[in-house]
Parts: C-alpha cells; sequence; structure tokens
C-alpha cells in the first residue's frame, strides 16, 4: 500500500504572496474561473463579476446577506457562468467561482473553518428571494486524505436546491472549496433540467483543479 502524502504538493514563494490589497486583487481577478475553465458552452453570468466590497454573510435566520469584508481579507471576487438551455428540456445550467485571498494563512484556515461551521449550523438556507437550499451536508478533507491531493485542505457540501424559477423543484446543490496558502477558492453548481449529475461534477471539478493550477502558476517558485 503505497503511503500518503505527508504534507502539500505545492508551496507558494513568499516573494510572490500578495500583501497588499492591489496586489491580491490582480491576483483573484488572474484566478477565478470564468467559462473558459467550467468547460464548453459555458458563457459569462450578469454580472459577470461581484460588486467590490461584496462580502456574503449567513445570518442567525440562515439568510445570506450582505457584510462587511473582514480585517483579514485583502480581496475576493465572485465570477458567475452559465451554460444557456439549448433544446428542449434544457434549463440554463448557473455555476460561480469564489476566490478570496487572505493576510495570512491562519485567517484563511478560519475561513476554511467557518464555512464547515455554517452547514452543521444551518443545514437549510436562504439564497435570496425565491432560491433556498436544504439538507446541507459538509466534510473537510486534509491534505493527502482520500478525496483532497490538491490543497492544503478542503470542504465539500452538498444539499437540495429549489428556487421558483425551476418550479420549486430539487436538484442538487454543491459548494466545494480548496485552500493553497493564503488563498481559499470555491466553486458553487445548481442542478438544472436537462444536465447530469456527471455532467455538473465533471464542470465542478474542472474549475477547481484549474484555478489551484493558475494559483501554483502565478504564485510557485520558478524551476
Amino acid at each position: 500500500m503505497r503511503p500518503r502524502p505527508s504534507g502539500p504538493a505545492f508551496t507558494p514563494d513568499p516573494a510572490k504572496v500578495p500583501r497588499t490589497a492591489e496586489a491580491a486583487r490582480e491576483l483573484a481577478r488572474a484566478v477565478v474561473a470564468g467559462p473558459e475553465l467550467w468547460g464548453p458552452g459555458f458563457v459569462a453570468g450578469t454580472p459577470a463579476l461581484s460588486a467590490p466590497g461584496h462580502w456574503p454573510v449567513l445570518d442567525e435566520r440562515c439568510v445570506w446577506q450582505g457584510g462587511t469584508v473582514p480585517a483579514g481579507v485583502l480581496h475576493s471576487v465572485t465570477a458567475s457562468s452559465e451554460r444557456p438551455a439549448a433544446g428542449a428540456g434544457r434549463s440554463p445550467l448557473r455555476v460561480a467561482a469564489t476566490v478570496t485571498v487572505h493576510r495570512d494563512v491562519r485567517r484563511a484556515e478560519w475561513e476554511m473553518a467557518e464555512t464547515l461551521e455554517e452547514a452543521l449550523r444551518c443545514p437549510g438556507q436562504k439564497l435570496r428571494e425565491g432560491e433556498r437550499v436544504e439538507g446541507l451536508m459538509s466534510i473537510g478533507y486534509a491534505f493527502g486524505s482520500k478525496y483532497n491531493l490538491t490543497a492544503d485542505d478542503s470542504i465539500g457540501e452538498i444539499g437540495r436546491y429549489r428556487g421558483t424559477e425551476s418550479g420549486d423543484r430539487p436538484y442538487e446543490y454543491g459548494w466545494f472549496q480548496y485552500r493553497l496558502g493564503t488563498v481559499t477558492v470555491a466553486a458553487v453548481t445548481k442542478g438544472a433540467d436537462g444536465h447530469t449529475k456527471d455532467e455538473i461534477n465533471r464542470a465542478r471539478v474542472d474549475a477547481l483543479v484549474g484555478m489551484a493550477r493558475r494559483i501554483e502558476t502565478r504564485l510557485g517558485t520558478a524551476g
């Protein structure tokens, strides 16, 4: 039996890790997954990028609200994409990716811990008016575990998504998040008519792995 890796496969070059909001913004915009990472047929959503200062917070009623960006975050951006409906029986497949650059590793670790806790605290969540998720289950994977050979640590959340646009029918909802050093990347998918579970999972994996590789390329040590 092959031994599991004892540490991360990627260690960022300290000289390249963002220390300012400007450098963090440049990195986040370069890393975040647009249509090109999600796969064939995807186009930019509307709006394509979140507004500056956007920071969602899950309140005590399990409702997502606009909040204040924490002091430990240098920059965060979310990019929305979709695969438009094509043919009878197919609905638009909407996805999103988020990149957050923290001031240090400890604060990035705290974001991962808080994300894991949110699903435990609120297995049902209101995303926005007419959209909600229910039955959320969340689990974390440290580097070297069965499902994480890419990032320092990772989180997977699965549940059911319901929206008025889809007639309140349940679809699979997935939120998966990686941390590499001071940077976290996340990809979220909501099922839709005419799109298989395997198709959606493959797009999500492509987006996550693509963002991780971009981080390694930009922050890695030359040679």
